[in-house]
């Protein structure tokens, strides 16, 4: 029945269900389908990773090792495994990722573009940095998107002046930067505190490269400016978004207040995060850490009024506030 219309449609269905999140029909109608190929296998490793159930994707893939001893694993299986590896936290992600890898390695599988950009997330995601660059170098033929996993990866953990530098490079080999590729450099300005650099590449993504800044890159650009203690520049980047901020944007201007004490201008922004999304604890929490760091115990107390009065659900890791490394329920 292999390569039949009828395995076709029956493939198309699994997709349609892996797409629409129903994914315990996705599995059900698998286990009933009377043949399975390899689109049938990877469309459901695909489908389980894409929901979030990581580990259940593996097991997906451990079965179909077990149905199909000795074949030739194809491209898109081995990146929807890899996707799963990526997001799946703990020695048993990377493990696997691992696996797979030298899998590639032993069987001499062609590290193409998608499949290479998926072996460098993997690695990044669980900041294997060695790994990392080891994958990036392990791709013959480059693409924008695997300078971005790169990128991501370098800037998420500690080497952001690295990150700065392997940007240089991607575009002295003739790569365009895309919208992905500066939110990793509007990461590292931030984290390294580079706010010179970082107002000028998002300046240059705009008038240089015609990339629209998404909510994310200015998320970054306040960020950037907030940990510098710059909030009048912060608050005039906010003002000039063309569209309205979100939770990320003002959050990224809450914890630059947090960090420097500026307890007028969290209030304000706490109260635009809570307008925003009232059932969040942690923004109350926030909020409330920068009251008792200032000594304000009164406000902080209050706060905590608030949300009692306001059916607040605490969130766990989030349900108690923090004053000098000590935390009060």
């Amino acid at each position: 029945m292999e390569g039949s219309p009828d395995l076709a449609a029956c493939n198309a269905l699994l997709d349609a269900l892996c797409l629409a999140g129903d994914l315990e029909a996705a599995g059900t109608f698998f286990e009933q389908m009377p043949a399975r190929d390899a689109v049938s296998w990877t469309t459901l490793v695909s489908g389980r990773s894409r929901g979030g159930r990581h580990r259940c994707a593996l097991e997906v893939f451990r079965g179909f090792l077990l149905d199909n001893m000795g074949r030739r694993l194809e491209e898109a299986t081995l990146v929807s495994v890899l996707s799963a590896c990526a997001n799946l936290d703990g020695a048993e992600g990377l493990m696997s990722g691992m696996a797979v890898h030298a899998y590639m390695v032993r069987h001499e599988v062609e590290p193409t573009a998608f499949l290479g950009t998926a072996l460098v997330d993997m690695y990044g995601k669980h900041g294997r940095l060695g790994g990392c660059t080891s994958a990036f170098e392990f791709v013959c033929k480059k693409e924008v998107c695997t300078w971005n996993a790169l990128l991501s990866a370098l800037a998420n953990h500690g080497k952001e002046a690295e990150a700065l530098v392997k940007f240089d490079m991607m575009r002295a080999e003739g790569f365009l930067p895309n919208q992905i590729t500066f939110v990793a450099l509007l990461m590292a300005c931030a984290r390294a505190g580079s706010v010179e650099i970082g107002l000028y590449w998002f300046e240059a993504m705009v008038a240089e490269y015609k990339v629209t800044p998404l909510m994310v890159h200015y998320g970054c650009v306040v960020d950037l400016l907030g940990c510098a203690g710059r909030f009048m520049d912060a608050i005039q980047v906010i003002e000039r978004m063309p569209f309205a901020p979100d939770a990320s944007v003002w959050g990224a201007l809450l914890g630059a207040c947090r960090l420097y004490g500026n307890v007028e201008l969290a209030v304000e922004v706490g109260q635009k995060l809570m307008a925003l999304g009232p059932q969040q604890s942690g923004r109350y929490v926030t909020v409330t850490n920068v009251f008792l760091e200032d000594g304000n115990w009164q406000a902080g107390v209050r706060m905590g009024e608030v949300m009692q009065e306001a059916g607040i659900k605490k969130i766990v890791g989030q349900s108690s506030v923090v004053l000098h490394g000590h935390a009060i329920p």
